[in-house]
């Protein structure tokens, strides 16, 4: 599909659509590019690239696809150091988690003869690092693209074409509708299980041992969901702020409601909002989104 193909960032995309590419020969020459040493000898000797380096300049000099699998906080100094050597007809896409932000950040660094593809891999696990990445990551899982209105088609098609690749099924949308339905469906969830399990943190100390001992499956999940990349979302909050904001005010009024039904013992409104919950889990599992 390519000759050259660069991934900046090496973490659990990174390193996963790596694997990919290597699998099934995507380029002729993959890089990877990581400003962590400690990064770039894991993945030397995990042999997950043809050329591994800390010079993200040296690093895109002629790649025909350059991705950008860092944290939302770092893709305005990445796309920086970058623009300089990104040649004409260059294909920019990312793996952020916001899309407003990250366009901001690197848009501007996209000089004419360089076509910026957003992108958006919703998948993902607890760990990172190149170590924690596999190939099968991106299978049966959505990649939201949400090009610019001067990006090219064939660019558009490239990038879909990498990620079907992958595995996964491509949605195109507006950009920030992405980072209002994102902030539903990803970013909230993340802040009320890190609220949670900071929660759990501040017990005095036989009280928290003992909900370490005797978690139940829901705190377990929330503590899996806490235990993500503490940078990444970090980043994810920080530039996606509005949207982060608005859906958590409306969770919170919903939240009142419920404490106001307990308080006055209305079953019938607990029940009524607990039967809707649980047809939004089978919808989930119908469409093949539950694991």
């Amino acid at each position: 599909m390519f000759n050259k193909v660069t991934i900046i960032g090496m973490g659990l995309i990174g390193s996963s659509l790596a694997r990919i590419i290597l699998k099934k020969r995507l380029a002729k020459t993959l890089i990877a590019a990581d400003t962590s040493l400690d990064v770039c000898k894991k993945v030397h000797d995990l042999g997950l690239a043809h050329i591994v380096t800390d010079q993200l300049l040296q690093a895109v000099e002629d790649s025909d696809l350059v991705v950008l699998a860092v944290p939302v906080g770092a893709m305005k100094s990445v796309a920086e150091r970058i623009a300089p050597a990104l040649k004409d007809g260059a294909v920019v896409t990312d793996t952020g988690s916001v899309k407003m932000a990250v366009i901001e950040a690197i848009g501007p660094h996209c000089r004419p003869g360089v076509d910026f593809v957003p992108g958006h891999p919703i998948a993902g696990t607890e760990f990172s690092g190149p170590e924690a990445g596999f190939a099968e990551l991106f299978e049966n899982r959505w990649c939201v693209l949400t090009p610019l209105p001067d990006t090219s088609i064939r660019s558009v098609e490239k990038v879909t074409k990498l990620w079907e690749e992958a595995g996964a099924m491509i949605e195109i949308m507006d950009p920030a509708h992405h980072d209002l339905v994102l902030g539903i469906t990803s970013h909230l969830p993340h802040l009320i299980a890190y609220t949670i399990v900071g929660t759990a943190t501040e017990l005095e100390d036989d009280i928290k041992s003992e909900v370490i001992k005797f978690s139940a499956s829901g705190f377990r999940d929330f503590t899996r969901i806490a235990a993500s990349d503490p940078v990444m979302w970090r980043d994810i909050f920080l530039n996606n702020k509005a949207a982060v904001l608005e859906v958590l005010q409306r969770f919170s009024e919903d939240l009142t409601a419920l404490q106001k039904a307990i308080r006055q013992g209305n079953g019938d409104y607990l029940y009524d909002v607990f039967t809707k919950t649980r047809a939004i889990r089978k919808q989930i599992v119908q469409i093949g989104q539950a694991e």
